[in-house]
């Protein structure tokens, strides 16, 4: 069996059924950082699109900062090309429920290189921005002077999660994602085996993100993961 094969061999974890037709693009979101906050519903529902229902666990909204890397990125029938393919990825991201289908929303989305950065926006239609981004295995910077958002966190990796609560699945098992560009709605569906998740410590966070009323300041975050990454298929979007 193919690691694709073995993908798409794994699906008791989904929360709704496979895409149906082929999947287009390969990737690989490894070494990902997770930092999740609480926000207040009536502050969220102004960054986020009418046509998208903000999800909620336990009555509760949340945003999450995902730094990690991004690698092999390719079209279905060619080779990855790393110095285009492989890229450090800072997203924020809230939560939707469309339909019955549980997805992510992304408030702002940032890479490391700017050929990667213009290529990623042009294909996606995702609102990708370039920013200055360094990590190690145990650190993670990025400055974006055009919006003056930054962070620099130092963290310490732990134990894989034995047991995973309903709110970390939630939070991680998310198998869409949805799109508002030019007010045309679009979602992605993707497909990956089920995270696995590590305990995470962190040694220092600074950290200034401000979009709309969302301001993540210097806020320490409410729950955090970390996973050594997922391999990744992704189908063309559709209109939501």
């Amino acid at each position: 069996m193919t690691d694709i094969e073995d993908i798409l061999a794994n699906i008791a974890h989904r929360p709704f059924k496979l895409p149906v037709g082929q999947w287009k693009y390969y990737q690989e979101w490894n070494n990902a950082l997770f930092l999740h906050w609480t926000i207040p519903f009536e502050i969220l529902q102004k960054c986020v699109p009418e046509k998208f229902n903000i999800d909620t666990f336990d009555g509760k909204c949340y945003v999450s900062l995902v730094a990690f890397t991004m690698q092999k990125i390719r079209p279905k029938y060619l080779p990855s090309i790393s110095f285009l393919s492989d890229f450090e990825e800072i997203n924020l991201r809230t939560y939707i429920n469309n339909d019955n289908k549980k997805g992510v929303y992304f408030l702002n989305i940032e890479a490391e290189k700017l050929l990667s950065t213009f290529i990623a926006k042009f294909l996606s239609g995702l609102p990708y921005e370039k920013s200055n981004i360094k990590r190690t295995d145990k650190k993670y910077t990025s400055t974006n002077s055009k919006k003056g958002f930054h962070l620099d966190t130092e963290f310490e990796i732990k134990q894989e999660l034995k047991y995973k609560t309903e709110l970390d699945k939630w939070l991680t098992e998310r198998y869409c994602l949805f799109l508002n560009q030019e007010n045309e709605f679009y979602c992605y569906d993707i497909h990956h085996k089920e995270w696995k998740i590590k305990a995470v410590a962190i040694k220092q966070l600074k950290l200034s993100y401000k979009i709309g009323n969302i301001n993540l300041s210097d806020k320490q975050p409410s729950l955090m993961h970390y996973s050594d990454g997922v391999k990744v298929l992704a189908w063309r979007r559709r209109k939501a």
